[in-house]
Formats: C-alpha cells, sequence, structure tokens
C-alpha cells in the first residue's frame, strides 16, 4: 500500500468527522424509517442478520456470526428471537444434524422490502435536495467507505 501523503492532522480531523457523521447519518435514516414503518422497526441487529441470511440463504449461526463480525452466541439469540417472531426459519443439516442453516420466512421478507423501500425513499429524496457537486461527492466516497470497512475488518482479524 502506498504511504498516505495526507499529515496526521489531517487524517485525524477526517476521523473525527466520520466518526460524528456516520452515526448521525444512520440514526437520522433510522428515525426517518420507524416514523414510516407500520410495524415495530427490528433493532439493527436483528436486520443485519436478516439481510445476511438473505444474501445467503442456508448460512450457519457460525458463518453469520463471522460475516458480521459477532459472536456466535449473540447470533443464536437473535436467531432464537426471529425463529419465535415467525420471520427466520431453522432447517437440520441433512449431514451434521447438530448444524442448523437459515432461511427466511415470506414475512420477512415482505418487511425487509418495506424497510428498504422506505430507506430507498428518504435517501432518494435527500440526495434529491443537496446539489451535483455534492451528490457527485458522496458517489466518489462510497467507494472509499467500503475499502475502510474492509480495512477496519482485516484489522479485526
Amino acid at each position: 500500500m502506498p504511504p498516505s501523503s495526507a499529515s496526521a492532522q489531517e487524517i485525524d480531523r477526517v476521523a473525527a468527522d466520520l466518526l460524528l457523521c456516520l452515526p448521525a447519518l444512520h440514526r437520522a435514516m433510522d428515525r426517518r424509517v420507524s416514523q414510516d414503518f407500520p410495524h415495530p422497526k427490528p433493532p439493527e441487529a436483528q436486520l443485519a442478520l436478516l439481510w445476511h441470511v438473505r444474501a445467503h440463504e442456508g448460512a450457519t449461526v457460525r458463518e453469520v456470526a463471522e460475516a458480521l463480525m459477532m459472536k456466535p452466541n449473540n447470533v443464536s439469540a437473535l436467531v432464537s428471537q426471529l425463529t419465535r417472531q415467525e420471520e427466520l426459519e431453522r432447517r437440520q443439516d441433512t449431514a451434521d444434524k447438530r448444524i442448523a442453516h437459515l432461511y427466511l420466512t415470506a414475512l420477512a421478507r415482505q418487511r425487509i422490502a418495506e424497510v428498504e423501500q422506505l430507506m430507498s425513499v428518504h435517501l432518494v429524496d435527500a440526495l434529491q435536495a443537496l446539489t451535483d457537486g455534492e451528490r457527485r461527492a458522496l458517489g466518489a466516497a462510497v467507494g472509499a467507505l467500503h475499502a475502510l470497512t474492509g480495512h477496519l475488518r482485516a484489522a479485526q482479524g
């Protein structure tokens, strides 16, 4: 990786700005969606688990825990909650009965679609309120944010 030409002071400023901005952005989106969602909005950890299972049908608790950087026992507790709420289904592995594979229910698919639709509407509205330059800057920053996330994940091991 080439050395950064930014000064330590510049990097510290960007880090501080990101630490303030990203959680505030997340909270603002969460509040907007919660206002319009006709059901109790699942906690963020449940949503993350549901989104991951939707993208990786049949994933195991261990696989989900690794992907979400959570402890397996915490994921297992979330799976139990979501199973009771009829949003997640556990199917026993045919070769190893101790392993369960996770699948979304139709209810979960419907609610995830509703949440994503609301998020999209609110985000598009907010983006339309920005200047062309601000939108371009955000578009350019998305790749850098993904790279930053990758570096943080890799550093965790």
